[in-house]
């Protein structure tokens, strides 16, 4: 990793802004994630990303963002030294072992790995000593004298104190806890699940090959072709069985606790209670020297050390003394923690959370009480003074200096970690605001216009205060007003503008309700607004003021924003010049810092859903109902479809034949988007993608209705229009379901939630509440007298109660009229999966993710017409959606792109250096857990698949599969690419056993993601039959294969080149198990397209003929021998078919062609001359961006020639991309061509 070189003050930042963990995560995870290099030195020549940054800097230029002095950063040359080398540790009662390290790392991180360690774990209150002196735990290795390759750093045991007693109690507890998933299940300490391992039985780099006929490979009933069975207990394998591996009943603080003064003038610190497995109860006494048993009881104090007299510097070391059942318990434990890869330990940036989960069993713990209780985070408790002061460190954080590639590495990293832990705290503040467990600063007004101030965050609720909103719709625009900000707040923060500040900002939905969360500007609180704005307006325009400052400030964002200064008139006829939105608000910090905020009007409003008399849209917009109007006056359009906008006018201004390009616009403007889906390159798995797709191309989910209208037409798309009518279906639902929400009684939520669902998705016709509206009538006039000014109690709400599945169905038609302006031809679930294709499954899943409900981890028999589905002990918890900015790592973006230029070129080498710089510098400034990483370790691993490395390429795409587990989800549909590449590799390193149940796992979440009706479900059926094949599992490959073909004919035809490549793999498995006159009429099937394709000289045509000829001498032969003994001329019976089965080396080349990976045979000097073409293609590319007719149609230049390197045999592969490898001189490189027209290359735009 490439090291950072950072000053005493920076160090002393980041410890206080809590960025040692990230230190530490980073160290203990060296070997995943770099897995080589001990010395490196790297040299990165900014010429290596001049391609990448000369076209950013055009950008620039044009819009005015960028300053002289930072655009002769472009060559710049950085040295970076990262020496590695092997320490000896010495530890108390160990032998002395070796540690890697590297010359960059902190001393902190050698303290962090040991405190890992199994062996040394035990410890953590020690100091770092060589020769006698103390290492500085926040000095770097390469600035320690006398440090060198095999010196000897010794483990100092020191006294503790209060605070390092209670971090060695809070570090035992946690390695008693390592092993189970409950943190993950509550969503807490940034706790996710991962379940790779246990689906492949263990560590698959620790396996050896299997031998076809040794592997298990009958596949599990609910994932058979055409099964309609959706077992859920399969999305959490092993959850159930597991036990959990307790070590003590209790490990808590005494109540004899905190130490009398006499005691600590003895050196007492603090007291615990422990109840061993033998049922044993003890109190323990922690002082400076350790820990040992005291004589206390429940009833008496008695300080005194009790027999046996054990003094321990460990807290494990004294219990495992006194309890062998915590002896032999922790030993299993720590080499069952061991066995755990180390991405599944490390903490995720943001908290994930999962929509099913186990009922577990509730055990005391001590410290979780009190974290739930306390205003802290982590080990804030120990910053200088408690609360973190959030808007300094924010501001502080962006003003770091990045003039330089170090530079800029330690202020993002910076910028991260204070954003992530900003997030944490605004999302534990939303909650602890609507649980009523916040004082609001205004408690005499009405619960709704309450404000609230925790942990230095400010909060407030997604209600109309004081008709703020009136006129632009009252709630419903202040509910859509923290969204639209918080993209405002986005456009500001990527831009990075100097000495212009943004609030730190949060929305979360919970239970109902919509929270705003945003750091506070000093001084804010202590003056009015009228007083502390001087630029912008606080009452919609009537009163406008500006500043010289801001106007000089906002003059920079604006042209990047493509925001025109504009004139506005005052109530009293002034003008006033700004360059932002009338709304917008400027205000100067007591700190002088000039802060923006109400940024919602930040993008222009989307006039198809603003009615204004006098204001006429097009013929073509009014031919498709617009205007429209909508609930609230506040729909803007996004950035995305603004940038589109700009650039196809620019290209219209400069072209020659304006009236021709206008006219061709029309023609090809219209299907433009859905045009992404028709060739399935881009095909959505489920609504998350959809949505996501839709954003990508400016398109805001208010056009939901209208897309599904156009998806409806075509045939190839039903699949997409199932998943748009489901999505259409559950977010109408989710409306409904925060107004049905608001204002249940606490009590009841769970009986609330419960039949809400079973309204939605049951088929029993008459569920009833489990509590009738007296009783909620009563438990609420009681709580409002204890807790008048709860949110959660100020709302009457018994009509929840009388909901029916007809009543509630009907309000979701209505509201997906309304909202979307979709007619839904349907009244029941019933009628949703008959008219629609919609699976109950999805939508559950769907409806769970959207407003933040865990239900129990159970089968449910969601068909049942005899009983509710769901019971109120169904209900597990309820977790927020949040939503946030995400900061972005600029520089290895940068280097990424520019590794992807390379691979386009077939410089593979070259660019496989750029991406492994990009993960580096990624790794640096996310730590170790990110989508971003996931995306480069993806890309990292095909291209050493490319290259032959199958063993790199499969240990890479491990820990992908495990990094989308544990930060997109674990049935996220990357998650699901993932686990199919995984089994490729898998395959080509002879494991066929993980391969099968990789792509069983595939398969399985596909699936429940979206049900069998999806291309992607072909594509992953065809690699079962495949592997199936391999391992002589004729009757099952055959029904694999059957299905990829039926949809395969269904979205991409009869005559599709795809269709033809399945026929072929079917003909083979007839032949295999000796059906040769099915086989025969297979492949006549392919020759058939082939033929007409490619015609008769093409070499996948002849290879179809000669197996034609094959399999029709086999059937002859077959069918002489059996007129034969039909007619009794032989006596004997049919003799045995001599088949010979696929190797697995033949397998693995078909299953490289239908996942789109082509190995193509070339001399040097071919290869000379097609990188000789790629780069004349290139150039004449760039020189006719601007000019192209045809360039508005893609999104990008470098990838407007579509012209695919066709594969051997499934030529218009499903795969997003198509790679050509080359074998030269025994070593083999290659080159990648993407298809399609997705901008988006392995998760990271290109630029």
């Amino acid at each position: 990793m490439a090291g950072i070189t950072t000053s005493d003050d920076d160090r002393e930042n980041s410890e206080n802004k809590g960025c040692c963990t990230q230190d530490a995560s980073n160290k203990q995870n060296k070997e995943a994630i770099n897995g080589h290099d001990t010395m490196k030195t790297i040299v990165l020549d900014r010429q290596n990303v001049e391609s990448v940054e000369e076209k950013e800097d055009k950008k620039v230029e044009e819009n005015g963002e960028k300053e002289g002095s930072e655009g002769e950063t472009d060559k710049e040359v950085l040295l970076i030294q990262d020496t590695g080398f092997n320490v000896k540790i010495a530890a108390p009662n160990l032998d002395v072992f070796e540690l890697p390290v590297s010359s960059m790392e902190l001393v902190q991180e050698i303290h962090q790995v040991l405190m890992d360690r199994e062996d040394t774990c035990q410890r953590t209150c020690f100091s770092l000593q060589l020769d006698g002196q103390t290492m500085d735990n926040f000095s770097e290795l390469k600035s320690i004298d006398g440090l060198k390759e095999g010196s000897t750093i010794k483990v100092v045991e020191e006294p503790y104190t209060v605070r390092e007693a209670r971090i060695h109690v809070r570090h035992v507890r946690d390695l008693m806890k390592s092993v189970d998933h409950a943190d993950a299940y509550n969503g807490v300490d940034c706790s996710s699940l991962s379940f790779l391992n246990t689906i492949t039985l263990g560590d698959i780099l620790d396996k050896k090959r299997s031998k076809p006929d040794s592997v298990d490979c009958t596949p599990p009933d609910a994932i058979l072709p055409n099964s309609k069975d959706r077992p859920l207990l399969p999305l959490h394998p092993g959850v159930k069985d597991t036990k959990s591996s307790r070590c003590l009943k209790v490990l808590t603080y005494s109540g004899w606790n905190p130490p009398p003064g006499n005691r600590r003038m003895h050196g007492d610190l603090l007291y615990l209670y422990v109840v061993t497995l033998e049922d044993k109860r003890y109190h323990i006494t922690g002082c400076t020297r350790g820990f040992y048993l005291n004589q206390s009881t429940e009833d008496e104090f008695n300080p005194k050390q009790a027999q046996p007299k054990y003094l321990s510097h460990s807290l494990i070391d004294l219990l495992n003394q006194i309890s062998p059942a915590f002896k032999r318990s922790f030993a299993a434990l720590l080499k069952k923690r061991s066995q755990k890869h180390p991405f599944e330990r490390v903490p995720t940036p943001y908290q994930m959370y999962v929509w099913m989960a186990p009922q577990a069993d509730h055990q005391v713990d001590y410290i979780r009480a009190e974290d739930a209780f306390s205003t802290r985070l982590g080990y804030e408790e120990h910053i200088p003074g408690q609360t973190r002061d959030w808007n300094e460190e924010i501001q502080t954080t962006r003003e770091l200096p990045k003039t330089n590639l170090p530079e800029r590495l330690i202020r993002e990293r910076a910028i991260f970690k204070v954003h992530s832990d900003f997030v944490a705290a605004a999302t534990r503040g939303a909650m602890a605001v609507i649980d009523g467990n916040v004082m609001a600063i205004n408690p005499g007004e009405d619960a709704k216009m309450q404000m609230f101030i925790w942990n230095n965050i400010f909060f407030s609720l997604g209600f109309d205060v004081k008709d703020h909103y009136k006129d632009f719709g009252g709630d419903a625009a202040a509910h859509a007003a923290p969204s639209n900000d918080l993209q405002g707040v986005k456009a500001y923060f990527n831009m990075d503008p100097d000495h212009l500040y943004t609030l730190g900002t949060v929305v979360v939905d919970y239970r109902g309700y919509r929270v705003t969360a945003q750091s506070i500007i000093p001084g804010i609180l202590e003056r009015e607004q009228e007083q502390s704005v001087v630029y912008g307006s606080v009452d919609f325009g009537k009163t406008v003021v500006s500043n010289d400052k801001y106007r000089e400030l906002l003059q920079k964002t604006a042209a990047a924003l493509k925001i025109r200064p504009h004139k506005v008139t005052n109530s009293e006829e002034e003008s006033v010049e700004l360059y932002s939105s009338i709304e917008c608000k400027g205000i100067i910090g007591n700190d002088q810092r000039h802060y923006i905020l109400d940024l919602l009007r930040t993008f222009p409003p989307d006039a198809n859903y603003l009615p204004v008399e006098g204001e006429e849209l097009s013929e073509f917009m009014k031919i498709h109902g617009y205007p429209k109007k909508h609930r609230h006056k506040l729909a803007c359009l996004r950035q995305e479809l603004i940038e589109a906008f700009i650039e196809s006018r620019y290209l219209a201004f400069v072209k020659h034949a304006a009236l021709q390009f206008q006219a061709l616009q029309k023609q090809s403007k219209k299907n433009s988007d859905i045009n992404d889906f028709l060739d399935h390159t881009s095909s959505p798995v489920d609504g998350i993608t959809l949505t996501e797709s839709m954003h990508a191309r400016g398109i805001n989910v208010r056009y939901l209705g209208k897309v599904a209208e156009t998806l409806a037409k075509y045939q190839t798309l039903s699949y997409v229009y199932t998943i748009a009518i489901s999505e259409l279906i559950c977010r109408s639902t989710k409306h409904l379901f925060c107004s049905f929400m608001q204002g249940v009684d606490m009590m009841n939520t769970a009986a609330a939630i419960s039949h809400f669902l079973n309204c939605f998705l049951g088929s029993y016709p008459t569920p009833h509440a489990s509590v009738t509206a007296e009783e909620t009538k009563n438990n609420k006039r009681k709580s409002k007298r204890k807790n008048k000014h709860s949110i959660m109690l100020s709302i009457e709400n018994t009509e929840w109660i009388s909901e029916s599945p007809r009543s509630l169905w009907k309000k979701i038609i209505d509201e997906a009229d309304d909202y979307y302006g979709y007619t839904l031809e349907c009244d029941s679930i019933e009628g949703a999966l008959e008219q629609y294709g919609c699976q109950r499954v999805a939508m559950l899943r769907s409806i769970c993710l959207k407003a933040g409900i865990q239900i129990q981890l159970r089968e449910y028999t969601l068909e049942s017409k005899a009983r509710p589905v769901f019971t109120e002990d169904d209900i597990v918890n309820v977790y927020p959606v949040v939503k946030h900015i995400s900061p972005r790592a600029t520089d290895a973006f940068h280097f990424f792109s520019s590794g992807q230029t390379k691979i386009q070129q077939g410089l593979l080498r070259e660019g496989y250096e750029l991406i492994s710089e990009a993960l580096n510098l990624l790794n640096n400034v996310y730590g170790a857990m990110h989508p971003e990483i996931a995306a480069c370790l993806r890309l990292l691993a095909r291209l050493n698949y490319i290259m032959g490395e199958f063993g790199e390429a499969m240990s890479y795409q491990q820990r992908a599969v495990l990094m989308s587990e544990r930060v997109m989800g674990i049935d996220h549909p990357n998650t699901i690419t993932e686990y199919a590449h995984l089994a490729l590799y898998c395959f080509a390193n002879s494991q066929v056993t993980s391969a099968l149940r990789l792509m069983y796992r595939a398969r399985y979440l596909a699936i429940v993601c979206h049900g069998e009706d999806h291309p992607e479900v072909a594509l992953i059926d065809s690699n079962i039959g495949l592997i199936l094949q391999a391992v002589e599992e004729y009757d099952f490959s055959l029904r694999y294969l059957e299905h990829a073909l039926q949809l395969n004919i269904r979205y991409f035809g009869q005559e599709s080149l795809k269709t033809a490549m399945t026929y072929h793999l079917v003909a083979r498995t007839h032949s295999c198990r000796g059906d040769f006159r099915a086989a025969l009429q297979s492949e006549k099937e392919a020759f058939s397209i082939y033929k007409s394709k490619l015609g008769e000289n093409h070499e996948r045509t002849k290879e179809s003929s000669e197996c034609l000829a094959h399999l029709t001498k086999q059937a002859v032969v077959v069918q002489k021998k059996m007129n034969e003994i039909y007619k009794g001329e032989v006596k004997s019976s049919l003799p045995p078919i001599q088949i010979q089965p696929p190797s697995l080396a033949g397998v693995l080349e078909t299953l490289n062609v239908i996942n789109g990976i082509v190995f193509v045979q070339i001399s040097p000097d071919e290869l000379e001359k097609f990188k000789q073409e790629m780069s004349k293609r290139q150039a004449i590319e760039e020189s006719e961006e601007p000019s192209s007719p045809q360039a508005d149609d893609s999104p990008k230049s470098d990838m407007a020639n579509k012209k695919a390197i066709e594969p051997a045999a499934g030529g218009d592969s499903p795969s997003k991309e198509s790679d050509v490898s080359v074998e030269l001189n025994g070593a083999k490189t290659s080159a990648t061509k993407k298809i399609g027209d997705s901008v988006m290359v392995e998760g990271i735009a290109l630029a």
